[in-house]
């Protein structure tokens, strides 16, 4: 059993090393960047920006576990953001259709008129407010306007307003619902009594969920009820804050006015706020879902030819990564980049990172070293996407002719006549006729547009080829076969009327994917509890590269939970994940010639790592078996295997101190990360093995869930949670292996003691192995411990019934006094 193990942790750790010999580094210029794209000139005299524009997706489902404080600072430090206002665009997907949500909304759309100015004003960083106002430090470092401690003060005031209006908000739709659903009840009383109907008969008024503006909510009620339930609701999109003009807006010095703003640019970015269409009995398909239709609304309304998606406890942290993220894509060979990974970066983590939940070994080792071949792995949040490797296009490196959207034409009334040049002072119609000089052959993009893939509305096809000749880098250089003229992003945005929100609504439809390519090809991929993964992965297998892009300052932050069970949740969703892609058609041993192999070696490592659980559980319990039955692990301890043992143990060390240099890791965050490798594979891994394999095998879908809570130790300490103690089935595991390990070595060293003859060599050997499992679940015993140390009860009643099973066990198998010289006994 051990020689499997050891071939199947050398396979593991292989397909582990391979993808990590080519790491790399990446820096941008963004001085470089400002010149090539914002330079003031004769054929530019107003500065105006030739940047991209860039739609931002925020996605919320759940008021009670997101809080909207949170989504609401969220997407203040998108606004505050440092690009071209007017290329900018966020959307927010509320999921559960909440009108807290959308009330939040609507009061972070009126608190960013004081604070965007605010952060311009004054190069306020981080642009979060509640992280800026929480800040360590003095504040007025680096300050140097004379009007900032006044202005800071002012903002700090209003921002408080702002989050007690924010915290009064279920509580006002509360007590408005109440009051607007009395009066329907006296009105409907009222009817009743002058129409004659018996007064007793009760009334049929239902108990609505009301707007302030006196009009039933559209989306989820407080009271469910037929078409205002989650899950079943109409398609909501409102927009918060209009598109802005091209042109800079100056504000004024006026008393009137917060803060002085005379010299600051005032405009806002575009907010939008989006809930798509529910339907009970329909397959929703979760996030993914979710993020489908916002690529689809944002085409008609947008239409930015990039997509950065964070989550909504994901914030801006370095108001210039979108910056950062956009010199890739315009850099020469950009039109080859799928997407721009930023590492996740967390706060509100506890000093130790017991649970290694900054993951530093996964993103800044493993991910580093995959942008060196075909580029890192899309991991759900953080992310900069082009908008045209969403729609399933083929970079333009397997284009020997033409460009992605050659068959377009036709679907978009284009026509398909080559040019030699365009002109600088492009329109929409020259526009169209530049994409349409990517024809080359036809292939079979015609068919690819058709609305089978796309679906039935002609705006979103039309939008297409846009995105594409808009996302293209500068031609400016020879060595740039699929560019786009100088200037020819400076026109203005075509405003929003009503007809166009009437199309970015029908296409947030419930029954709009049906028959199309969405979820399959289209957008993000669907099946899969780890549909980044997935997303990802159809990408780079179509030949797309990414890129990763570590940032000075951090580019994003975001919080991760500090509680064990927690923990331990969020590895068995990723686990699970991972072992449904080892069973599906998204395994990295299926991956097209298209893709590199070691960026399918690494593809393959995600869907085959959870198994590799199994053998870690029997290697946990070598060593207590060692002790148990008194045999070493290895028959013999001769020098030849001393020496062997040395060399490897050497070896894997010098490696790992490697990694950790090159990586810019400390060893307590390396040594973090081996921990919590183990507790994970003993528990959440193992579980997802067995959730995967009945599910493929027996068609029985199974989830672990929480079965007991305790209440909070001392809720003003900021790590709380970190202490409190959930039980759950994915405990008994590594509970098991403490337990067990516990007591082989209670036994070696009793045994040992009263022999006649004791082995010292060989209980010292056992026992340090034993120690060693024991020193990588230390986290997780002192997790079970909470505060105080204080055991739970129900984790006392299951280390007894361990304790007793594997005593009888060893009894029925073994008879001690036929082992023992001595009157010890067992």
């Amino acid at each position: 059993m051990s020689i499997v193990c050891e071939i199947w942790f050398t396979i593991s750790w292989l397909l582990d090393q391979l993808p990590k010999l080519c790491p790399v580094n990446r820096a941008t210029d963004l001085a470089v960047l400002k010149d090539k794209f914002e330079q003031v000139g004769p054929t530019n005299p107003g500065g105006r920006s030739d940047l991209p524009a860039m739609d931002v997706f925020v996605s919320t489902a759940d008021p009670e576990k997101e809080p909207p404080l949170v989504t609401a600072n969220t997407v203040l430090s998108i606004l505050a953001a440092d690009y071209p206002v007017e290329k900018l665009a966020c959307y927010l997907s509320d999921d559960g259709g909440a009108l807290l949500t959308f009330e939040a909304m609507a009061e972070a759309a009126s608190f960013a008129r004081i604070w965007i100015p605010f952060c311009r004003k004054h190069a306020i960083e981080p642009r979060n407010p509640e992280s800026y106002f929480n800040m360590k430090g003095d504040p007025t470092k680096n300050k140097v306007r004379q009007d900032f401690v006044k202005d800071r003060r002012r903002v700090k005031r209003e921002y408080d307003e702002f989050k007690v209006r924010i915290n009064g908000l279920p509580e006002s739709i509360r007590r408005r619902s109440d009051a607007y659903n009395a009066h329907e009840e006296v009105k409907a009383k009222r009817h009743q009594m002058q129409s004659g109907s018996d007064p007793s008969e009760p009334l049929n008024v239902v108990k609505a969920t009301w707007m302030a503006d006196g009009t039933h909510w559209p989306g989820t009620w407080s009271t469910s009820s037929m078409d205002h339930g989650r899950g079943d609701h109409a398609g909501i999109i409102q927009v918060m804050l209009a598109p802005p003009s091209c042109d800079p807006l100056f504000g004024s010095s006026s008393e009137e006015n917060l803060i002085d703003t005379s010299e600051i640019d005032i405009r806002l970015p575009m907010l939008v706020y989006v809930s798509r269409e529910k339907r009970a009995n329909y397959d929703h398909n979760k996030k993914a879902g979710a993020m489908n239709a916002l690529v689809r609304a944002s085409a008609i309304m947008s239409n930015g030819p990039f997509i950065l998606n964070l989550d909504c406890d994901h914030y801006v942290y370095n108001s210039m990564a979108f910056r950062e993220g956009i010199c890739f894509m315009m850099d020469r060979g950009g039109e080859n980049i799928c997407y721009v990974q930023f590492p996740q970066r967390f706060e509100g983590i506890d000093p130790s990172d017991r649970y290694a939940n900054h993951n530093t070994v996964f993103f800044d080792g493993n991910m580093r070293a995959l942008d060196g071949l075909q580029g890192p792995m899309y991991v759900g949040t953080g992310c900069m996407f082009r908008r045209i490797a969403l729609y399933a296009f083929d970079p333009p490196r397997y284009k020997d002719r033409g460009g992605l959207c050659s068959g377009l034409c036709c679907c978009c009334g284009g026509s398909r006549q080559k040019r030699k040049q365009v002109q600088s002072n492009l329109t929409k119609k020259t526009e169209l006729d530049s994409i349409s000089m990517m024809a080359g052959e036809e292939e079979d993009m015609e068919m690819q547009l058709v609305p089978k893939k796309y679906g039935g509305s002609s705006a979103l096809l039309a939008s297409i080829p846009k995105a594409e000749f808009q996302g293209r880098p500068l031609a400016d250089h020879p060595g740039i076969k699929y560019g786009r003229p100088p200037g020819a992003l400076r026109v203005p945005r075509e405003n929003l009327d009503p007809a166009t929100i009437a199309e970015a609504i029908s296409v947030i439809s419930c029954w709009y994917e049906d028959k199309s390519e969405w979820g399959r090809s289209v957008g993000w991929i669907y099946g899969s509890v780890t549909e980044d993964v997935v997303t990802g992965f159809r990408m780079h297998d179509r030949g797309w590269r990414s890129i990763y892009c570590v940032t000075k300052r951090d580019a994003f932050r975001g919080t991760a939970p500090i509680n064990l069970t927690d923990r331990l949740q969020q590895v068995l969703r990723w686990a699970t994940g991972s072992v449904e892609i080892f069973f599906s058609r998204n395994n990295g041993l299926l991956a097209s010639t298209r893709m590199k192999i070691l960026q399918r070696i690494a593809y393959a490592n995600v869907g085959i790592y959870p198994f590799t659980s199994i053998f870690l559980i029997v290697y946990c319990f070598l060593p207590a078996l060692s002790l148990f039955t008194d045999q070493f692990i290895v028959q013999t301890l001769d020098i030849l295997f001393l020496i062997y043992l040395l060399v490897i143990t050497l070896t894997l060390c010098m490696l790992a101190l490697l990694e950790v240099k090159w990586a810019g890791i400390t060893l307590e965050e390396w040594w973090r990360n081996e921990q919590f490798w183990v507790i994970g594979g003993t528990s959440a891994h193992l579980a997802a093995v067995l959730q995967g394999l009945l599910k493929v095998i027996a068609g029985i879908d199974i989830s672990f869930t929480l079965t007991s809570k305790a209440s909070t130790e001392g809720e003003n300490d900021e790590f709380a949670e970190l202490y409190v103690v959930k039980w759950t089935s994915l405990m008994i595991p590594p509970l098991t292996i403490v337990m067990v390990n516990m007591i082989a070595i209670a036994v070696a060293v009793g045994r040992t003691i009263y022999s006649s003859n004791p082995s010292w060599s060989k209980l010292l050997g056992g026992t340090f192995f034993s120690l060693w499992v024991l020193m990588h679940l230390y986290p997780f015993m002192k997790g079970l411990m909470g505060r105080r140390g204080r055991l739970p009860t129900i984790i006392w009643v299951w280390s007894g019934l361990i304790s007793i099973t594997i005593s009888l066990l060893w009894v029925a198998i073994s008879n001690p006094q036929n082992q023992f010289s001595s009157g010890f006994s067992l």
